[in-house]
């Protein structure tokens, strides 16, 4: 279909459907969305397979030589520059033969096309570089209680292999790892607890032990081992509703036959474990990567104290090399992912 230029200010019938609404950022009263450029009608989608071949003929102020240049028929780039100006309603270039020199308008607007080629460029360039197999980049996310000790020696002993692969590395909580997943954040998560959706392939890689953590001057600190349901009556301080490890804590709490009394609320684990060391509750914690003063860790016997390790990664979403690799390399670990 070729675009005709008419006086009106329509193009194929459509009025001011680039001129009016696009190059002015407005369509139907309404300011245009960061996608605007997506639409068929706008500038961007029709200018764009006719940017490279200005660039080219004003670099060589000549249509043969541009042509051989780029590879294609003189004719083709001729009409595609007869084309280009018909739809800005501009003349780029003055006309000598097959000679071309560019007027006014053309060198302003060659300025931002080179800008724009270079622009494309670079963003080619950079997606080619992530999915490097050697050298690209692998966006993990990963639960905060696996960042001082865990995903440190999982990545050390990948980059053994692979020393040049790079990454990306996101510490949040699991629900939030998976919203990034889905907005294509993330090419992977370790999470807790495993999450089960439709759009999601998840693995389980481990379990972890979960402990009752309580003053080391509590009344239970002598012991090694505890029911939970001898902790019903004291106050706990857990992290926020959202977070896996509370909503496990709930869990293990009703199956012990008690709702638990939360006296305080945090977003990391060790901050808890402060609380707990200044007297202020217990908690349902991982293990620490560290052992910390003033707490006493116990084993919990009864109702079995656990949380599962899963890998997540959105169903049919492509892997790039590097992040191919990376996700069997932690597949092959299952049941050792965590430090023991």
């Amino acid at each position: 279909m070729v675009h005709q230029p008419r006086s009106d200010g329509t193009r194929d019938g459509v009025r001011g459907s680039v001129r009016d609404g696009v190059r002015d950022g407005v369509r139907d009263g309404t300011r245009d969305s960061p996608q605007a450029g997506l639409d068929p009608a706008s500038w961007p989608a029709l200018l764009a397979p006719r940017l490279a071949y200005f660039a080219g003929v004003a670099r060589h102020e000549h249509v043969t030589r541009a042509a051989q240049d780029m590879g294609v028929p003189q004719s083709t780039l001729s009409r595609a520059m007869v084309r280009l100006e018909q739809d800005l309603g501009i003349t780029l270039f003055a006309r000598k033969g097959r000679t071309v020199s560019l007027t006014p308008a053309g060198r302003a607007f060659l300025t931002s096309v080179e800008g724009a080629l270079a622009e494309v460029e670079r963003a080619a360039e950079s997606v080619r570089a992530d999915a490097d197999p050697a050298s690209g980049k692998v966006a993990f996310g990963f639960l905060h209680t696996m960042g001082s000790e865990t995903v440190p020696g999982l990545i050390r002993a990948f980059r053994a292999d692979h020393p040049r692969v790079r990454f990306q590395l996101v510490q949040n909580y699991g629900e939030a790892m998976i919203e990034r997943l889905r907005a294509g954040d993330l090419d992977l998560c370790l999470t807790s607890p495993v999450p089960d959706a439709p759009d999601l392939v998840a693995r389980r890689v481990d379990v972890q032990r979960l402990r009752l953590v309580v003053p080391d001057d509590h009344r239970l600190a002598g012991r090694k081992r505890v029911r939970l349901a001898e902790a019903a009556d004291e106050s706990f301080v857990t992290l926020e509703p959202g977070y896996g490890l509370r909503r496990i804590t709930d869990d293990l709490c009703a199956k012990a036959g008690f709702k638990p009394r939360v006296a305080f609320e945090g977003e990391e684990a060790e901050t808890l474990r402060g609380l707990v060391a200044a007297g202020l509750g217990v908690a349902l914690l991982p293990p620490p990567a560290v052992a910390r003063p003033g707490v006493v860790e116990l084993t919990v016997t009864a109702p079995r104290a656990v949380r599962e390790i899963g890998l997540a990664w959105l169903d049919g979403h492509p892997d790039t090399p590097p992040v191919a690799e990376f996700k069997r390399f932690l597949l092959s670990r299952r049941g050792q992912i965590l430090p023991d």
